[in-house]
């Protein structure tokens, strides 16, 4: 293999690298690619020096190198921030799960309580935002309607007067649950 094949290879894992690292911080994997970390970091020692390469080969092994050196930094202070339950990391965290179940809403009319509504609706897009989730969707005549036909369905279902809704992050993700109120 030619040492701009290498390069192109080493370029390529390092993208592959940076992409596994997101789907770790994002909670896809378990585990962080510590595997295929240390594959780069053997090929980047093997080629440090820039011994016998020409220029256009060293300049670009010289930019990969830094794209890897931006990329390396960032993955540090994220897991030390996932390591010491600091900002979106800390919904992943036991306190998670607590500081979401505060937000319960228990409604027998929405059509008459249009404020346990709105409630219940901030209480969710301050969920989402915590998350990271976007909020674009989040429509307070939908969402009004939603609450309203769900209630209904659950008084005759569950054969309750109330329903409880809960707002909780789990996974970290947005989870709205419904229970019977009574």
């Amino acid at each position: 293999m030619t040492f701009d094949e290498e390069l192109t290879r080493l370029d390529d894992n390092v993208r592959r690298l940076k992409i596994d690292y997101e789907v770790f911080f994002n909670g896809g994997s378990q585990n962080p690619p510590t595997e295929a970390h240390g594959r780069v970091e053997r090929v980047f020692k093997k080629y440090r020096d820039g011994q016998g390469l020409n220029f256009a080969q060293r300049f670009r092994f010289n930019t990969i190198l830094q794209k890897y050196a931006v990329y390396n930094d960032l993955w540090r202070q994220k897991m030390r921030g996932r390591e010491e339950g600091r900002g979106r990391f800390a919904l992943f965290g036991p306190r998670a799960a607590s500081a979401a179940d505060g937000n319960s809403v228990t409604c027998s009319d929405p059509t008459r309580e249009p404020e346990k509504v709105d409630q219940l609706l901030k209480a969710m897009v301050e969920a989402k935002r915590k998350c990271g989730e976007s909020v674009s969707k989040l429509d307070p005549m939908t969402f009004q309607k939603f609450v309203q036909e769900k209630t209904k369905q659950l008084q005759k279902k569950l054969g309750c007067k109330k329903v409880q809704y809960i707002v909780s992050i789990e996974g970290g993700k947005t989870k709205l649950k419904a229970v019977s109120g009574d």
